[in-house]
């Protein structure tokens, strides 16, 4: 990738490629599950305490997605906002059932 990208809409495929790994995408998910589950109860319970680990546990389980399995660079050091957009794309993408764990092929 020597070109900056200029859109969402140009990103968000290099996103998914980026995430072509079935472990790195699992990982993803899970953490994004939990970020939601700690933004819900931090609201519910009126607790901001909970907002604190949000990035905690959304990056780690990224983190250890990219760094471990999918042997790469995570794009949000790049593209941060776009990349948060593209995770929770992915995430909603996931359970829709427009994309699986398995990436497609080129």
């Amino acid at each position: 990738m020597g070109e900056r990208i200029k859109s969402f809409e140009e990103f968000y495929p290099f996103y998914l490629k980026q995430h072509s790994n079935k472990i790195c995408r699992l990982l993803h998910i899970i953490g994004t599950t939990f970020v939601l589950a700690m933004t819900l109860t931090a609201i519910i319970y009126l607790n901001p305490y909970w907002l604190l680990f949000v990035p905690i546990v959304g990056y780690g389980f990224a983190w250890v997605g990219h760094f471990f399995f999918e042997k790469n660079k995570p794009a949000t050091f790049k593209y941060p906002l776009w990349s948060l957009q593209s995770d929770f794309k992915m995430y909603f993408d996931f359970f829709s059932g427009k994309i699986t764990l398995e990436a497609k092929k080129d």
